[in-house]
């Protein structure tokens, strides 16, 4: 703990949008952050939801400390969107050929593994070397898994892009292209990442309450936290190869030109610095950067809209909005009270095609991420929406 500083009975104050979208548990983790030594500032997203430590949808400021389950155990996870020289229509006239295409250039789960491994000039990056940890995930994790999706809420799908405005840093006058939309992260090495630090933070933190525990911190200045620094920034740049390898082969096997690009990530701990001047790191758990003229993409679910929206670097949320819809159900939740027929009827209704995906991943498990959306006028502009029409997924063997 920092010298002469102790947990507060009180939670700082922070803003909330959405706040009829967000439990009471997710409200509760919130608290508990902002009672840290370490915090200084934070703000909580319209799709939050109960995570470990930080809730997903939180966004906290620290001083001189890296809270490594407040990043998560998916670091980087990131959206990616290409847009592509063709029509939407496209897809439903060639539709066996585009999932022919999805399903031969995706891996996907816990374990999925290209053979031969592909390559990316990632795999040189001598940051690899700098730790024994990292010289491991090197060879078990980062050579084999290049270019796969994780589990879950992980998707590689093409779809229907509406552009409603001109942005220059898009490029794309108004009109309706085909594009790919994916969302994955830094698969087994940010997991392995995570937990190590994670763990090592909790040792050097004895002290915390229960409730505390999963937000143990790394003083930035010590060899611990300098470590996680790197090794987080590295599983960022692991993560950004992942969709790059997976992008590039598709457009390819697709016989694709990509016209524009968007990308954005969330699960990370940005350096920044706070209107009075004071740096502090920013950690986005499930929220994305938002900083005025920025583009990212905010999904909604395998049936419903996502958007790219523009940031307007509103200070109250530190330059952040939601990273997604935000789930209404736990994944318990989905599969006790949701079937295969109400997910596909959903599907059906909007004419998108699953291929893979399980029971808790339904749309009907999310939030509606068009009044998400509305709640945080303030924070993005809409310059476009993506209409999802074929999707992969990995299975789950509960919905088979």
């Amino acid at each position: 703990m920092p010298k002469g500083a102790e947990i507060r009975e009180r939670p700082l104050p922070y803003a909330v949008w959405g706040e009829e979208f967000i439990d009471d548990a997710s409200r509760q983790q919130m608290d508990n952050a902002m009672r840290l030594p370490v915090s200084v500032a934070g703000a909580l997203m319209p799709d939050a939801h109960v995570g470990y430590g930080l809730p997903i949808g939180g966004v906290l400021a620290t001083e001189g400390a890296v809270i490594p389950y407040a990043v998560g155990v998916d670091i980087a996870c990131r959206m990616r969107l290409s847009v592509f020289d063709a029509p939407p229509e496209l897809l439903k006239k060639q539709e066996a050929r585009f999932e022919k295409v999805l399903r031969e250039n995706t891996r996907f789960g816990a374990g999925a593994e290209w053979h031969p491994p592909r390559k990316d000039p990632i795999l040189d990056d001598p940051d690899w070397k700098a730790t024994k940890l990292l010289r491991e995930l090197y060879t078990t994790k980062a050579v084999p898994q290049l270019g796969t999706s994780g589990s879950g809420n992980h998707f590689v799908e093409f779809g229907e892009l509406e552009v409603f405005t001109y942005d220059p840093k898009l490029g794309l006058q108004p009109g309706r292209y085909l594009a790919l939309l994916s969302h994955s992260g830094s698969r087994g090495v940010g997991y392995q990442i995570a937990d190590y630090y994670s763990k090592l933070a909790r040792s050097l933190h004895p002290e915390l309450p229960k409730e505390l525990a999963h937000l143990a911190w790394l003083d930035i200045e010590s060899e611990p936290g300098q470590e996680y620094w790197l090794a987080m920034n590295l599983a960022g740049r692991f993560a950004a190869a992942n969709h790059r390898v997976i992008h590039n082969q598709i457009a390819r096997a697709a016989g694709l030109d990509v016209i524009a690009s968007v990308e954005n990530h969330h699960n990370f701990a940005w350096r920044e610095r706070l209107p009075d001047g004071r740096e502090v790191f920013v950690h986005r758990k499930g929220a994305t950067p938002a900083h005025a003229g920025v583009l990212g993409v905010i999904p909604g679910t395998m049936g419903d809209p996502g958007y790219v929206v523009r940031g307007k670097g509103n200070p109250l949320s530190l330059n952040s909005a939601s990273h997604g819809a935000g789930r209404r159900l736990s994944r318990n939740e989905a599969f006790r009270t949701l079937t295969a027929k109400m997910r596909n009827e959903y599907l059906k209704e909007r004419g998108v095609k699953l291929l893979g995906g399980g029971l808790d991943e339904s749309p009907q498990a999310y939030k509606d991420i068009d009044a998400v959306i509305a709640a945080q006028a303030d924070l993005v502009d809409v310059i476009a929406r993506f209409q999802p029409r074929l999707v992969m997924m990995t299975d789950d063997p509960r919905d088979i």
